[in-house]
């Protein structure tokens, strides 16, 4: 090769590593050059924001173009999670970001909280475009034929949510205290999960209207089908229409001897005839008349059978009779927790679920029925109050940790604890009998029953709660 051709080449080689050099240098300087503007959080109904991935973009820990910025997940998987069949691969966008140079990223969480970060989406701050779109997490369900007489299946398999799960960000499980196992739910909306294509009912506590929720029903009522797929609930099954030949009539009286009411005991049995006696025969609930009358179900809200002659009356009935029983007003009361005054006359501080490790102390279903008794009949008694011998084993806090120097008081023996800035400390809660009764010397059933706790103070972390004291239906 000649020595000029040499020197071309070579000079070609050089300038040529000279452009590369200042075109990565120009890339370089425009992306240390690009910065964000705004960064605002997004004030429009939390369901209007609820988006799903495209599959274009990457999710990073800043905008994209902004020097700094790490990714969170790659391209692929973003790919992965447009094409997903699980609502947790849905996101919730919650800040939008613009740069210098009008490029928009939205900020955004899966709904499972698993990735967090920044997407680019577009150029506008009105409309989710690019890396994401508007997602619609449910969609409307027929309603079911039936709506009432449901119960819940199995309450820790199939609990209630508040949204279907994972269908909106940090939907969460309905607390069923004060649930009973026996009580009946009515449906008034259903909606199925876009992508799982599951049905879920959004059903509401009869005998307690605060507890309501949405719950997987499985493939739905069926009015056609002789058994039911309901996934977390069970349905009463309706029993034959009343007639003079299957059915007895219960008439409940007042203490005043006027009828309050009245409920319809109807046979299973077959080919019963009018003026016969019952017997043994039962329900589609596989009760005699006995023990539908001694279901609490059937009497009148607000009253309680007080007859002593139930079992005799039950055997005398006959098909197309009345069976009349005396019943009283009753009442039932709640229960709510206290720290104790500073007078030891009243309650102080009410605590709430947070400040037990195991959530509300938990009370047995035979002390859980003797919080109804007549409303004009005062809960504390010659010998102390109702709820004395419902929590026997003392209860304790979360491990808390001190913000400040302070002096915990200790109600139980007036002694003071020393607690230093940055210390762990538990709270031990012993009940009151005495203070509780001097809490509720005007409650009567129906009322709120104040228990209060002695408070006492010790340094350290909490232990395992090894007591039967967790939080119940009761």
């Amino acid at each position: 090769m000649n020595s000029s051709l040499k020197n071309s080449l070579y000079l070609g080689l050089a300038v040529l590593s000279l452009g590369a050099a200042a075109a990565v240098n120009t890339t370089a300087s425009a992306a240390s050059k690009v910065k964000v503007t705004s960064d605002v959080t997004l004030k429009t109904p939390a369901e209007s924001r609820n988006v799903e991935a495209t599959g274009t973009n990457a999710l990073y820990s800043k905008p994209g173009t902004v020097k700094g910025a790490k990714r969170v997940a790659s391209k692929s998987t973003m790919k992965k999670m447009a094409n997903s069949k699980k609502s947790a691969d849905y996101f919730r966008a919650y800040r939008v970001a613009k740069t210098n140079k009008g490029l928009v990223y939205y900020k955004v969480v899966s709904m499972d909280g698993k990735y967090r970060g920044y997407i680019y989406g577009g150029r506008s701050t009105k409309t989710f475009a690019k890396g994401i779109q508007s997602a619609d997490t449910t969609q409307k369900a027929a309603m079911p034929a039936k709506t009432t007489g449901y119960h819940l299946a199995n309450a820790k398999k199939n609990g209630l949510w508040t949204a279907p799960k994972n269908t909106q960000y940090k939907a969460k499980s309905v607390s069923l205290y004060g649930a009973g196992s026996k009580d009946t739910f009515t449906v008034s909306d259903a909606q199925t999960k876009t992508r799982e294509g599951s049905l879920y009912y959004y059903v509401t506590d009869d005998q307690d209207n605060s507890i309501a929720g949405w719950i997987y029903a499985g493939k739905g009522y069926n009015a056609d089908a002789t058994t039911q797929s309901l996934g977390g609930l069970t349905l009463t099954v309706s029993g034959p229409k009343a007639t003079v030949d299957n059915s007895v009539t219960i008439n409940y009286v007042g203490t005043n001897g006027n009828s309050v009411g009245t409920s319809t005991f109807v046979t299973a049995a077959k080919n019963t005839k009018q003026n016969t006696k019952v017997g043994t025969d039962q329900n589609i609930n596989n009760q005699t008349v006995e023990t539908f009358i001694n279901d609490a179900k059937n009497t009148p809200a607000g009253y309680k059978v007080t007859d002593a002659a139930v079992a005799t009356k039950a055997s005398d009935a006959y098909y197309g009779g009345t069976v009349t029983i005396k019943v009283a007003n009753v009442a039932t009361s709640t229960i709510a927790f206290y720290t104790p005054s500073t007078d030891g006359l009243t309650a102080g501080a009410q605590l709430n679920v947070n400040d037990f490790a195991n959530g509300k102390p938990a009370i047995s279903k035979e002390n859980a029925a003797k919080l109804t008794g007549d409303p004009m009949t005062s809960v504390v008694t010659a010998t102390g109050t109702i709820t004395d011998g419902f929590f026997n084993d003392s209860l304790t806090s979360k491990t808390l940790k001190a913000a400040s120097d302070m002096k915990f008081t200790n109600t139980k023996d007036n002694t003071t604890t020393n607690i230093t800035k940055g210390q762990s400390y538990v709270i031990t809660y012993t009940y009151s009998a005495a203070k509780t009764k001097a809490a509720n010397a005007n409650t009567k059933f129906g009322d709120t029953i104040r228990v209060v706790f002695d408070q006492q103070a010790k340094i350290g972390s909490a232990t395992p709660d090894t007591s039967n004291n967790g939080t119940t239906n009761y």
